[in-house]
């Protein structure tokens, strides 16, 4: 049998538990995906959870961002060391996967889909308005991020390479 968590006297005061409270419109945004530079790759990333101070909530093994994406607009194909799991807040997204993104599913509000580690994947806005997305990447570092070369290709197309 698996231990249990033990039942403890642990009671946080609010103050201490309002130190651990993210608020939306007090988080900075996230400037340093490069592959934002890319056009039609342009979104709005806040990070929430994850390693300070990029992060303003620490937790050990897992980050978590929110996204947003005018319509039509993707992170492209991409590739992590850890798994990411994506879950739609608004609109419609598709999520593409594979060596060169030939897969995909349509996610609508509250629809989540977990990426295994090693798979190439991306997600694009197919709806009319804006729309949000919270991604989760587990590991302790789940930025080692890397691109295929048809991605490479198209930003130093835009006129910059990516790490």
């Amino acid at each position: 049998m698996s231990p249990t968590a033990p039942i403890t006297d642990a009671n946080p005061t609010v103050e201490e538990m309002e130190a651990r409270v993210a608020r939306f419109r007090a988080l900075p945004v996230t400037n340093d995906y490069a592959d934002a530079g890319i056009p039609g790759c342009e979104r709005t990333t806040w990070r929430v959870i994850g390693t300070p101070p990029a992060a303003p909530l620490q937790a050990e093994g897992f980050h978590l961002n929110i996204v947003c994406c005018e319509p039509g607009k993707s992170a492209p194909l991409h590739n992590h060391l850890t798994q990411e799991v994506f879950v739609a807040l608004s609109g419609r997204w598709e999520i593409f996967w594979g060596p060169t993104g030939e897969r995909h599913v349509m996610l609508e509000a509250w629809d989540t889909i977990a990426i295994p580690a090693g798979v190439s994947r991306g997600f694009k806005n197919i709806a009319a308005e804006p729309a949000y997305l919270i991604g989760i990447a587990s590991g302790r570092d789940p930025g080692n991020i890397n691109w295929p070369a048809q991605v490479r290709a198209a930003a130093e197309a835009a006129g910059f390479r990516l790490p």
